[in-house]
């Protein structure tokens, strides 16, 4: 169970009962709640503290939030749990990744169906051979989403790693053959997206009963050069993204409300 302070509000979002409704998207970034949020109905400010920022509004008139997760996956776990203690059993995983598969571009979205569990956070959870899988549900919302608005994308599994620059700078690591063969292995067996979070995120709903899911904006991919790849960013914009997520999470609550769910 989460932690409660003498006031009512969870120990490190700074939130109590009644603060959010059932739906959370999660970026990682604090300073993205705020754009997010802007694209919920009525939305306004309601706490920030350590790494999380939260903002609520509504959609089609029923409660949702955007709260901050930090970087990675034991701030990611925190989230899960303290919000999913006052009353939230959604969560989407909104934001940036890089990309996998050769022939994907920057821009490209990924819809999250599963990942591999390539960091430490989700073993305190569940053994390592449980799968970290994203509520079908949910997959489906944003994959619509993506369709209905007719943006680039794919639907697969991501790499959840603890590490960013043993990613990106995998050649100064003393293991830096290990690194390299594990990461030919994820991208031969079909993994598209890397990024730092969605594992976790999966395992721990799974653990509490709860539904998960993810989508990103990835970033380069094998098949672009070091050079093609930083050009990209000139036109990058995070907005497809986010407008995606909220178009699905619009779906998925009419879905619920038609299925009385």
């Amino acid at each position: 169970m989460a932690i409660f302070e003498p006031d009512g509000t969870v120990h490190h979002l700074g939130l109590k009962k009644g603060d959010v409704g059932r739906y959370v998207l999660l970026p990682g970034d604090p300073g993205r709640v705020e754009v997010i949020a802007k694209r919920f109905d009525n939305p306004r400010f309601v706490a920030q503290k350590r790494e999380y920022t939260t903002w609520v509004g509504e959609l089609d008139g029923v409660p949702v939030a955007c709260t901050s997760t930090g970087i990675g996956c034991p701030s990611t776990a925190i989230a899960a749990e303290e919000l999913y203690a006052i009353g939230a059993d959604t969560f989407i995983r909104v934001g940036t990744s890089g990309g996998m598969q050769p022939g994907m571009q920057t821009g490209d979205l990924a819809v999250i169906s599963g990942a591999i569990r390539d960091e430490g956070t989700s073993s305190h959870y569940l053994p390592m051979e449980f799968p970290a899988v994203a509520d079908l549900d949910v997959v489906l919302a944003m994959r619509d989403a993506a369709r209905e608005r007719n943006v680039r994308h794919r639907v697969g599994v991501a790499q959840s790693k603890d590490s960013f620059y043993g990613e990106v700078e995998p050649e100064r690591m003393p293991i830096s053959e290990d690194l390299a063969r594990r990461w030919k292995a994820w991208i031969g067996g079909g993994a598209i997206s890397s990024e730092m979070e969605s594992a976790t995120l999966f395992i721990v709903a799974a653990t509490l009963r709860a539904r998960a899911g993810g989508i990103m904006v990835c970033v380069g991919s094998p098949s672009m050069t070091h050079e093609e790849s930083q050009a990209s960013m000139k036109n990058f914009s995070i907005d497809p993204v986010i407008d995606t997520a909220v178009h699905g999470l619009r779906l998925l609550i009419a879905r619920d409300r038609a299925a009385g769910a």
